[in-house]
């Protein structure tokens, strides 16, 4: 095949440049030699099919760096497979199955991590910081009006609508530093409702259970009673007390005595003792027991 040039420089058809030599025989070998320097072959270009066209591009045999590869005579270059080091877990990192599937399993070395959940875990701490301090302020306020076990701190705070895993550390602290001491509580609430408001030892044992303050410092506080203070309290309300009845018979004098040192919370031998030591006081004052009407 040739190609058929519109016209040559001396005016000349490209069919007259084709067929030169062989229409005018009497052209000179210089002429022939001219013309034929002037053709250039042509390789043909045929259209693939489709079938073809397609296999050659899943094969990747038809790219045009193989082509022209082919065109210098040069050997294609064929890429090498590269190995990756097999993971820890035992997959492939070349595998494009999902990771943890086995030994086949695809490790996204490359992939991104996840975000750390930090804002979340700062908003906990601050609305943990509030409750504390929150807990801290009630449980100082309450002690400044009065003594309170820690058992009363935790009915308030929870009242207040505050966890227990939030006020149980900052009450342990507080406990530790010597702010809420039930023994000491004990102690002083067994002395205040002796001496001033003259109670027994049953009563007192009633009143510190109410509380809920530990049996083994109940027992304690107790301690510090005697039998004598006790029944020397007894006595000095009973004698008191008969002062009030002395409109009374001696009867009706010695049930409502019974009674109201009962409700202090004396024991019948202190009571049997003090009321005999109030009306041997009033005898001896002259009074009959006799209630005229």
């Amino acid at each position: 095949m040739v190609v058929r040039f519109p016209s040559s420089p001396d005016g000349g058809t490209g069919e007259d440049l084709a067929h030169g030599p062989s229409r005018e025989g009497a052209a000179g070998a210089g002429d022939a030699a001219e013309e034929t320097e002037r053709l250039a072959p042509v390789t043909p270009l045929r259209r693939p099919s489709a079938g073809a066209d397609s296999s050659r591009r899943r094969s990747g045999g038809d790219h045009p760096s193989r082509r022209s590869a082919r065109a210098r005579g040069d050997s294609p270059v064929v890429a090498e497979p590269v190995e990756f080091p097999t993971p820890a877990n035992g997959g492939s990192r070349g595998s494009r199955e999902p990771s943890g599937t086995g030994a086949g399993g695809w490790n996204n070395t490359w992939g991104a991590e996840p975000q750390a959940a930090a804002p979340v875990v700062e908003e906990i701490d601050e609305e943990t910081e509030r409750q504390t301090r929150k807990t801290t302020g009630l449980a100082i306020r309450q002690l400044a009006r009065r003594g309170m076990s820690r058992w009363e701190l935790e009915q308030v705070l929870t009242r207040r609508e505050i966890a227990p895993e939030v006020y149980g550390p900052e009450l342990d602290r507080l406990e530790a530093m010597g702010v809420i001491d039930d023994a000491s509580l004990a102690v002083s609430l067994a002395f205040t409702q002796h001496s001033r408001k003259g109670l027994g030892r049953t009563a007192i044992e009633q009143e510190l259970k109410r509380r809920h303050i530990d049996p083994e410092l109940i027992e304690a506080a107790l301690a510090d009673i005697g039998q004598d203070d006790e029944l020397e309290r007894a006595t000095e309300l009973a004698i008191k007390r008969i002062g009030q009845l002395s409109s009374y018979d001696d009867e009706t004098a010695r049930r409502r005595l019974h009674g109201f040192l009962a409700r202090k919370g004396y024991a019948s031998d202190v009571v049997r003792q003090a009321m005999d030591a109030a009306f041997a006081g009033r005898r001896s004052r002259g009074g009959s027991g006799v209630r005229f009407q």
